[in-house]
């Protein structure tokens, strides 16, 4: 007789998933937070203060971070860099993060590591001030193998309707700041997994900073004129989003000191330093622009993290130059 389990999806184990989660997900709840645990949905009543919020969403994964975390058997990071590749995304458009749900796809369902992904999912919300109302885990057998899994989410935030930070105000002589960023985080990790010789998998799986708290108080503190999240496709692939037309970043790449990682990722496959600069960090995780006579405020407002003045805009072609 033919039944879903046999077919290759364990209801039971599924239930008992939810069971060991529920606590920990709940912890990361507030009052605003509307319905129950393991209901069709969760809502989030919208906080004081706000005349006309605008509602502002992103969605995105760890990547293939989660097959080295998978081969090393660590996989209590992952939560923080699923979390700040969201929340980190909102702010950088000026939203205050507040909810997040997430999504595991697995092959088989195990249940130690869906506990596992799901609390350090619920630790990485708790620290950014978020809410974990839900999510799913989906059992994919005949598609994914055994032992592997994906990790993906959606985040909410919200902003006052017209404070989002666009880009538009970025003009000649502004000045930007990096916040700095100690490791690989989440992006580069296909290229690392192709190097005949890669870093040890404890430098490698460091969690991601999450920037989003420092930057709602740096939003608090002064008119900022643009920001970007450094993911994929590094500073110049990220910083030149804000960038109005006629205006260019330039950047002082001697400004930073960059994390010994990313010299021995680039040692190992004879990585040209442009393609290093395209594809990681390089130990700036997020970017800041404000106008010069604003910069020492900024710099206090970020006081609880490493931030420095890395470059400035200049008129001329939208783009970025690394010098």
């Amino acid at each position: 007789m033919t039944t879903y389990r046999s077919s290759g999806v364990d209801l039971d184990a599924a239930d008992r998933s939810v069971a060991r989660i529920a606590k920990e997900v709940t912890a990361t709840w507030s009052d605003d937070v509307v319905g129950g645990f393991g209901g069709f949905a969760a809502g989030l009543r919208l906080p004081e203060g706000y005349e006309r919020p605008v509602m502002m969403m992103s969605t995105d994964g760890v990547g293939t971070k989660a097959e080295v975390a998978r081969d090393a058997g660590q996989v209590d990071g992952l939560g923080f860099d699923l979390v700040a590749m969201c929340v980190d995304d909102l702010a950088a458009a000026g939203a205050r993060p507040v909810a997040l749900t997430d999504y595991i796809a697995v092959g088989e369902l195990d249940e130690d590591l869906v506990t596992a992904l799901v609390s350090s999912v619920a630790r990485a919300c708790g620290s950014a001030g978020v809410a974990l109302l839900g999510g799913e885990t989906a059992e994919h057998p005949g598609v994914m193998a055994p032992g592997t899994f994906d990790l993906s989410a959606s985040a909410l935030g919200l902003v006052e309707d017209g404070a989002q930070v666009t880009g538009e105000l970025v003009e000649e002589g502004d000045v930007v700041i990096g916040l700095a960023s100690p490791n690989v985080r989440s992006n580069g990790f296909s290229l690392i997994r192709a190097l005949p010789e890669r870093p040890d998998a404890e430098t490698l799986l460091e969690p991601s900073v999450i920037y989003a708290p420092i930057v709602t108080r740096l939003l608090d503190a002064i008119p900022v004129h643009g920001m970007a999240h450094i993911t994929g496709g590094g500073i110049p692939g990220n910083l030149v989003r804000p960038l109005p037309e006629g205006t260019r970043a330039i950047i002082e790449t001697g400004a930073w000191t960059t994390p010994s990682v990313f010299d021995e990722i680039a040692a190992a496959g004879e990585v040209a330093r442009d393609e290093m600069f395209r594809v990681f960090n390089m130990g700036i995780g997020f970017a800041v622009i404000v106008a010069a006579d604003d910069l020492s405020t900024a710099l206090a407002a970020l006081a609880d993290h490493e931030a420095l003045p890395i470059g400035t805009i200049v008129s001329g072609d939208r783009g970025v130059d690394l010098i």
